[in-house]
Protein backbone atom coordinates (compact mmCIF):
# COMPACT_ATOMS: atom_id res chain seq x y z
CA UNK A 1 0.00 0.00 0.00
CA UNK A 2 1.23 3.67 -0.50
CA UNK A 3 2.04 6.46 1.78
CA UNK A 4 -1.20 8.03 1.08
CA UNK A 5 -2.92 4.37 1.78
CA UNK A 6 -4.40 3.86 -1.90
CA UNK A 7 -3.08 0.48 -3.50
CA UNK A 8 -1.91 1.16 -7.21
CA UNK A 9 -2.20 -2.15 -9.29
CA UNK A 10 -1.03 -2.45 -12.65
CA UNK A 11 -1.42 -5.53 -14.66
CA UNK A 12 0.61 -5.89 -17.89
CA UNK A 13 0.12 -8.62 -20.67
CA UNK A 14 -1.97 -10.19 -23.22
CA UNK A 15 -5.63 -11.40 -24.15
CA UNK A 16 -5.96 -13.16 -20.68
CA UNK A 17 -5.16 -9.99 -18.60
CA UNK A 18 -7.66 -7.67 -21.04
CA UNK A 19 -10.08 -10.42 -19.99
CA UNK A 20 -10.96 -12.06 -23.31
CA UNK A 21 -13.28 -14.97 -22.63
CA UNK A 22 -15.03 -12.91 -19.80
CA UNK A 23 -17.62 -10.45 -21.43
CA UNK A 24 -17.79 -9.58 -24.78
CA UNK A 25 -16.25 -6.73 -26.77
CA UNK A 26 -19.99 -5.03 -26.83
CA UNK A 27 -20.52 -5.12 -23.13
CA UNK A 28 -16.67 -5.06 -21.85
CA UNK A 29 -14.40 -7.63 -20.54
CA UNK A 30 -13.81 -8.83 -16.89
CA UNK A 31 -11.35 -10.98 -16.52
CA UNK A 32 -9.42 -12.24 -13.94
CA UNK A 33 -7.09 -9.06 -13.10
CA UNK A 34 -10.28 -6.57 -13.18
CA UNK A 35 -11.60 -9.70 -10.36
CA UNK A 36 -8.19 -9.11 -8.54
CA UNK A 37 -9.27 -5.66 -8.39
CA UNK A 38 -12.41 -6.45 -7.22
CA UNK A 39 -10.48 -8.84 -4.37
CA UNK A 40 -8.24 -6.14 -3.09
CA UNK A 41 -11.29 -3.40 -2.64
CA UNK A 42 -13.06 -6.13 -0.82
CA UNK A 43 -10.03 -6.56 1.68
CA UNK A 44 -10.93 -2.70 2.38
CA UNK A 45 -8.08 -1.07 0.19
CA UNK A 46 -8.55 1.58 -1.66
CA UNK A 47 -7.47 0.50 -5.16
CA UNK A 48 -6.75 2.63 -8.29
CA UNK A 49 -6.53 -0.22 -11.23
CA UNK A 50 -4.92 0.24 -14.75
CA UNK A 51 -5.01 -2.50 -17.46
CA UNK A 52 -2.39 -2.30 -19.76
CA UNK A 53 -2.91 -5.33 -21.26
CA UNK A 54 -3.47 -5.67 -25.48
CA UNK A 55 -4.74 -9.30 -26.99
CA UNK A 56 -2.22 -10.89 -29.48
CA UNK A 57 0.69 -9.53 -28.03
CA UNK A 58 3.92 -11.17 -27.55
CA UNK A 59 6.42 -10.99 -24.23
CA UNK A 60 8.57 -7.91 -26.79
CA UNK A 61 5.55 -6.17 -27.18
CA UNK A 62 4.74 -6.12 -23.58
CA UNK A 63 8.09 -4.87 -22.45
CA UNK A 64 8.74 -2.10 -25.32
CA UNK A 65 4.57 -1.09 -24.94
CA UNK A 66 3.66 -1.68 -21.54
CA UNK A 67 6.29 -1.40 -18.96
CA UNK A 68 7.11 2.10 -19.20
CA UNK A 69 3.97 3.23 -18.71
CA UNK A 70 3.49 1.23 -15.63
CA UNK A 71 6.79 2.24 -13.90
CA UNK A 72 5.23 5.68 -14.34
CA UNK A 73 2.22 4.70 -12.43
CA UNK A 74 4.23 4.08 -9.66
CA UNK A 75 2.14 0.41 -8.86
CA UNK A 76 2.09 -1.12 -5.60
CA UNK A 77 1.65 -4.53 -7.18
CA UNK A 78 1.85 -5.14 -10.62
CA UNK A 79 0.83 -8.62 -12.36
CA UNK A 80 2.99 -9.73 -15.61
CA UNK A 81 1.90 -12.47 -17.43
CA UNK A 82 2.61 -12.86 -21.31
CA UNK A 83 4.62 -15.49 -23.59
CA UNK A 84 1.52 -17.47 -24.44
CA UNK A 85 1.53 -15.73 -27.89
CA UNK A 86 5.02 -16.20 -28.34
CA UNK A 87 5.12 -20.45 -27.23
CA UNK A 88 2.41 -20.91 -29.88
CA UNK A 89 4.62 -19.23 -33.23
CA UNK A 90 7.02 -21.17 -35.04
CA UNK A 91 10.02 -18.94 -34.13
CA UNK A 92 9.63 -19.33 -30.58
CA UNK A 93 13.03 -18.15 -28.48
CA UNK A 94 12.68 -19.74 -25.08
CA UNK A 95 15.74 -17.22 -24.00
CA UNK A 96 14.31 -13.89 -25.72
CA UNK A 97 11.01 -14.27 -24.19
CA UNK A 98 12.37 -15.63 -20.65
CA UNK A 99 14.53 -12.30 -20.94
CA UNK A 100 11.82 -10.18 -21.76
CA UNK A 101 9.82 -11.27 -18.75
CA UNK A 102 13.16 -10.80 -16.39
CA UNK A 103 13.66 -7.68 -17.45
CA UNK A 104 9.98 -6.07 -16.37
CA UNK A 105 10.06 -8.56 -13.38
CA UNK A 106 13.33 -6.75 -12.63
CA UNK A 107 12.84 -3.15 -13.39
CA UNK A 108 9.34 -3.34 -11.31
CA UNK A 109 10.72 -5.02 -8.50
CA UNK A 110 13.41 -2.70 -8.28
CA UNK A 111 10.79 0.13 -8.29
CA UNK A 112 9.51 -0.99 -5.38
CA UNK A 113 6.52 -2.73 -7.04
CA UNK A 114 4.99 -6.22 -5.22
CA UNK A 115 4.56 -8.38 -8.70
CA UNK A 116 3.05 -11.67 -9.63
CA UNK A 117 2.80 -14.07 -12.11
CA UNK A 118 1.17 -16.90 -13.32
CA UNK A 119 2.28 -20.53 -14.89
CA UNK A 120 0.82 -22.06 -18.35
CA UNK A 121 -1.69 -25.39 -18.15
CA UNK A 122 -0.76 -28.11 -20.21
CA UNK A 123 -2.96 -27.29 -22.74
CA UNK A 124 -2.50 -30.62 -24.56
CA UNK A 125 -5.73 -31.70 -22.34
CA UNK A 126 -7.38 -28.93 -23.45
CA UNK A 127 -6.82 -29.17 -26.96
CA UNK A 128 -5.22 -32.46 -27.60
CA UNK A 129 -3.94 -30.87 -31.19
CA UNK A 130 -1.37 -29.26 -29.32
CA UNK A 131 0.65 -31.91 -27.97
CA UNK A 132 3.45 -30.83 -29.51
CA UNK A 133 3.93 -27.92 -28.17
CA UNK A 134 3.79 -29.75 -24.42
CA UNK A 135 7.85 -29.77 -24.21
CA UNK A 136 8.04 -25.86 -24.97
CA UNK A 137 5.32 -24.99 -22.17
CA UNK A 138 6.61 -27.03 -19.78
CA UNK A 139 10.12 -25.47 -20.50
CA UNK A 140 8.39 -22.31 -20.43
CA UNK A 141 7.28 -22.94 -16.60
CA UNK A 142 10.36 -23.97 -15.57
CA UNK A 143 12.33 -20.80 -16.51
CA UNK A 144 9.45 -18.81 -15.41
CA UNK A 145 9.84 -19.71 -11.94
CA UNK A 146 13.56 -19.76 -12.06
CA UNK A 147 13.34 -16.10 -12.95
CA UNK A 148 10.46 -15.16 -10.67
CA UNK A 149 12.43 -16.20 -7.59
CA UNK A 150 15.42 -14.61 -8.81
CA UNK A 151 13.71 -11.51 -8.60
CA UNK A 152 11.44 -11.91 -5.45
CA UNK A 153 8.15 -12.37 -7.86
CA UNK A 154 5.03 -14.01 -6.70
CA UNK A 155 3.65 -17.34 -8.41
CA UNK A 156 0.55 -18.69 -8.74
CA UNK A 157 1.70 -21.71 -10.12
CA UNK A 158 -1.94 -22.97 -11.85
CA UNK A 159 0.00 -25.47 -13.55
CA UNK A 160 0.62 -27.92 -10.98
CA UNK A 161 -3.02 -28.42 -10.27
CA UNK A 162 -5.05 -30.77 -12.30
CA UNK A 163 -8.22 -28.15 -12.44
CA UNK A 164 -6.33 -25.47 -14.36
CA UNK A 165 -7.20 -28.31 -17.63
CA UNK A 166 -10.63 -28.87 -16.81
CA UNK A 167 -12.43 -27.54 -20.12
CA UNK A 168 -15.26 -25.56 -18.06
CA UNK A 169 -12.84 -23.42 -17.24
CA UNK A 170 -11.65 -22.83 -20.94
CA UNK A 171 -13.73 -21.16 -23.89
CA UNK A 172 -14.50 -22.80 -26.88
CA UNK A 173 -11.44 -21.46 -28.49
CA UNK A 174 -9.19 -23.53 -25.89
CA UNK A 175 -6.72 -20.68 -25.76
CA UNK A 176 -9.23 -18.31 -23.41
CA UNK A 177 -10.61 -18.92 -19.96
CA UNK A 178 -14.57 -18.67 -19.38
CA UNK A 179 -15.78 -16.20 -16.84
CA UNK A 180 -15.27 -19.45 -14.50
CA UNK A 181 -11.29 -19.84 -15.70
CA UNK A 182 -11.05 -16.38 -15.17
CA UNK A 183 -12.06 -16.69 -11.34
CA UNK A 184 -10.28 -19.09 -10.41
CA UNK A 185 -7.27 -17.82 -11.91
CA UNK A 186 -8.01 -14.40 -9.97
CA UNK A 187 -8.58 -16.72 -6.15
CA UNK A 188 -5.17 -18.24 -7.37
CA UNK A 189 -3.59 -14.77 -7.31
CA UNK A 190 -5.02 -13.84 -4.54
CA UNK A 191 -4.17 -16.61 -2.04
CA UNK A 192 -0.19 -16.64 -3.98
CA UNK A 193 -0.23 -12.80 -2.92
CA UNK A 194 -2.12 -13.76 0.19
CA UNK A 195 -4.95 -11.09 0.44
CA UNK A 196 -7.32 -11.22 3.17
CA UNK A 197 -9.98 -14.20 3.17
CA UNK A 198 -8.26 -15.40 0.07
CA UNK A 199 -7.03 -20.11 0.31
CA UNK A 200 -6.58 -22.71 -1.78
CA UNK A 201 -10.45 -23.30 -2.76
CA UNK A 202 -9.63 -22.41 -6.36
CA UNK A 203 -7.20 -25.06 -6.98
CA UNK A 204 -11.14 -27.80 -5.78
CA UNK A 205 -11.34 -30.18 -8.65
CA UNK A 206 -14.87 -29.86 -10.34
CA UNK A 207 -17.79 -32.13 -10.12
CA UNK A 208 -16.89 -34.72 -12.68
CA UNK A 209 -17.82 -34.69 -16.27
CA UNK A 210 -19.78 -37.57 -17.72
CA UNK A 211 -17.23 -40.02 -20.41
CA UNK A 212 -16.98 -38.39 -24.44
CA UNK A 213 -17.12 -41.17 -26.76
CA UNK A 214 -14.58 -41.13 -29.75
CA UNK A 215 -16.57 -40.12 -32.35
CA UNK A 216 -18.29 -37.03 -30.33
CA UNK A 217 -14.12 -36.18 -29.53
CA UNK A 218 -13.14 -36.35 -33.37
CA UNK A 219 -15.92 -34.19 -33.94
CA UNK A 220 -15.43 -31.50 -31.16
CA UNK A 221 -11.87 -31.60 -33.05
CA UNK A 222 -12.89 -31.01 -36.49
CA UNK A 223 -15.20 -28.17 -35.11
CA UNK A 224 -12.17 -26.86 -33.19
CA UNK A 225 -9.66 -26.70 -36.48
CA UNK A 226 -11.90 -24.98 -38.63
CA UNK A 227 -13.50 -22.28 -35.93
CA UNK A 228 -10.33 -21.12 -34.25
CA UNK A 229 -7.26 -22.77 -35.53
CA UNK A 230 -8.07 -22.03 -38.82
CA UNK A 231 -8.81 -18.56 -38.93
CA UNK A 232 -5.49 -17.78 -36.37
CA UNK A 233 -3.29 -19.74 -38.84
CA UNK A 234 -5.09 -17.39 -41.88
CA UNK A 235 -3.79 -14.42 -39.28
CA UNK A 236 -0.53 -15.69 -39.06
CA UNK A 237 0.07 -16.27 -42.91
CA UNK A 238 -1.11 -12.38 -43.75
CA UNK A 239 1.67 -11.26 -40.70
CA UNK A 240 -1.88 -9.58 -38.36
CA UNK A 241 -2.77 -10.09 -35.02
CA UNK A 242 -6.17 -9.93 -32.81
CA UNK A 243 -4.78 -7.05 -31.21
CA UNK A 244 -4.27 -4.71 -34.72
CA UNK A 245 -5.95 -0.99 -33.67
CA UNK A 246 -6.71 -2.06 -30.21
CA UNK A 247 -5.70 -0.22 -27.38
CA UNK A 248 -5.60 -0.72 -23.25
CA UNK A 249 -8.59 -0.91 -22.02
CA UNK A 250 -8.03 0.89 -18.61
CA UNK A 251 -4.88 2.61 -19.08
CA UNK A 252 -4.40 4.86 -16.36
CA UNK A 253 -4.89 4.45 -12.54
CA UNK A 254 -8.52 4.90 -12.02
CA UNK A 255 -10.68 4.22 -8.58
CA UNK A 256 -11.74 0.74 -8.46
CA UNK A 257 -15.42 2.17 -7.24
CA UNK A 258 -15.00 4.11 -11.13
CA UNK A 259 -14.60 0.58 -12.78
CA UNK A 260 -17.33 -1.64 -13.80
CA UNK A 261 -18.00 -3.70 -10.61
CA UNK A 262 -18.33 -7.78 -10.93
CA UNK A 263 -22.23 -7.66 -9.97
CA UNK A 264 -23.05 -4.61 -12.31
CA UNK A 265 -21.80 -6.54 -15.45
Amino acid sequence: MGTDGVVRYVALGDSHTEGVGDGDDATGLRGWADRLAARLAAGGARVEYANLAVRGRQAAQVRAEQLAPALEMRPDLATVFAGVNDVIRSGYDADAVIGHMEVMFAELTAAGARVATLTFPNMAKVAPLTRPLVPRVLDFNERLRAAAARHGVVVADVARHEVSTDRRLWAPDRLHCTPLGHERIADALASALALPGADESWSAPLPPLPRTGVLRTVAEEVRWLGAFLGPWAVRRLYGRSSGDGRTAKRPALLPWEDGRSLDSA
